[in-house]
Order: structure tokens, then C-alpha cells, then sequence
């Protein structure tokens, strides 16, 4: 119980202390300076570098990365849109224009968020707080993936589930039912759109507004429905591409 707790507890404090690099890229002096101050008092985010084009960024950038840049699109030399481009995948972006025609455009580089100047602290500190929630999904996935064990509060204990005995969740309207390997089930209060976001992907894919589907444990596919033992798990037309995309990845023909 002493080390549940620690290992709870050390999650919980590591996603809370999180800080997130960021830098500034933006023409406009008076546009870096606000972000700056913006930034500054904003507890999760440490400012790294604050540019006045993305062509004197790039080396800096390349040789001290960033979790997250604050960029302009409209600037001389190299765009923001062309910039955005060229940077890492895992490096997150939010866009800072006064130009409301590049929205689609931004979004189509993966852009987290598109801000509009003037930028108010108001709505630079929600788009700020989506990249720290998208970062430390992220984190949670990556340690579940790593650790290959969750605990599932059930019966009022915390229960260890390892990830390579769960066969598939099923949603059940504010419960969740987990069903393992072992032909053993668990019950559980607990949210199917927060156990989607966290638990590491595509080993674990959502075929149906109702399920959750541990892929590597999927014995058949039988008129596009997921087989594990007697059970036929749907695929609905909202999660059809995803879910026929992995299974073009892995059929062989």
C-alpha cells in the first residue's frame, strides 16, 4: 500500500511540476513582448527564446528544442506556415496572426490552436492550458506503455491491471466493465473518453462509441467485427478509417 501510494502520488506531483519550453516567433517587437509577459506569468510554461523572424530561429531551435512555439505567420523570409513545416513532429504549435484567412491552412500543419491578435491573457492561457493537457496525456500514455500496468479503482481497492491481460473495454454509461484475458471482468466508475486518451496507442483503439479494443488481442475479423472468443466487438462508421487503416498496416496478402 505504501509504495501504491508513492507510485500515485509521484504521477500526480510529476504532471502538476510539468513545465513546458516554449518560444516566441513574431515580426512584431511590441507582439514578442506581450507573449513574453504572457508567458512569464503563466506557471506550466518557461520561455526558452523569443525571435523576430522564424530564419534566425532555426538554428537555436535545432540545438535547444522546444516543447511549444508561439508563432506568427505572416513574416518576411520564411512564413510561419512554411516554418511549421520543417519543425520536429512532437513540437507543438500555436499560431499568433492578425490574419483570420490562414486558419485553415494553420490547421492543416497540425497547429493546436490559432489565436487572433490582440491576444488577451484570458485566451492565450486557454490555448497554452490545451498544449499542457496534450503534453501530459502524452506523459500518462507513454508511462503506461512503458510500465504496462494501470490501477482501476473497483470495489472500493485500487486494482493493478496489467495492459497485456485486457482484451477489450466496454463503456456502460458512467461505468466502465474491463474484460481480461483470463475471463475475469472489473467494474468501474470511470469516464471511456479518459481511459481512450490515456492509454497508449494504436495498442489499444476505440471501435465504438461502447468499446475500447486491445488490438493485440484480437483473434479475427469477421464481417468487420473484432472476435475474442465468443464475443463480436462493432467498428461504427465513426471509427471505420482508423481502425481498417491499422489493419491494413498489419494484414498480409
Amino acid at each position: 500500500l505504501r509504495y501504491l501510494k508513492s507510485y500515485i502520488c509521484n504521477s500526480v506531483a510529476e504532471l502538476r511540476y510539468m513545465i513546458l519550453k516554449c518560444a516566441i516567433i513574431d515580426d512584431e517587437p511590441l507582439a514578442v513582448e506581450l507573449l513574453s509577459s504572457y508567458v512569464n506569468k503563466t506557471p506550466f510554461l518557461k520561455l526558452t527564446g523569443a525571435y523576430n523572424s522564424a530564419s534566425t530561429a532555426i538554428r537555436d531551435l535545432r540545438e535547444n528544442p522546444v516543447d511549444l512555439i508561439f508563432l506568427d505567420i505572416q513574416m518576411p523570409e520564411l512564413s510561419g506556415i512554411e516554418f511549421a513545416k520543417i519543425l520536429p513532429q512532437e513540437t507543438r504549435i500555436i499560431f499568433v496572426t492578425a490574419f483570420s484567412q490562414y486558419a485553415v491552412e494553420g490547421y492543416k500543419v497540425n497547429a493546436m490552436d490559432y489565436l487572433m491578435k490582440p491576444v488577451s491573457y484570458d485566451t492565450f492561457l486557454s490555448a497554452a492550458k490545451k498544449a499542457f493537457d496534450w503534453f501530459a496525456t502524452k506523459t500518462r500514455q507513454e508511462a503506461y506503455k512503458q510500465d504496462r500496468f494501470i490501477f482501476v479503482k473497483s470495489d472500493y481497492k485500487l486494482i493493478r491491471v496489467n495492459l497485456d491481460d485486457i482484451m477489450y473495454i466496454e463503456g456502460l454509461k458512467d461505468y466502465v466493465r474491463i474484460y481480461l484475458k483470463d475471463g475475469n471482468k472489473l467494474m468501474s466508475l470511470m469516464n471511456m473518453k479518459n481511459l481512450e486518451d490515456n492509454l497508449p496507442k494504436p495498442e489499444f483503439m476505440r471501435t465504438h462509441r461502447s468499446y475500447i479494443v486491445h488490438m493485440n488481442m484480437v483473434q479475427a475479423v469477421d464481417r468487420f467485427r473484432l472476435v475474442f472468443g465468443d464475443a463480436y466487438i462493432p467498428i461504427s462508421d465513426s471509427y471505420k478509417d482508423e481502425v481498417q487503416s491499422y489493419l491494413d498496416r498489419h494484414t498480409m496478402m
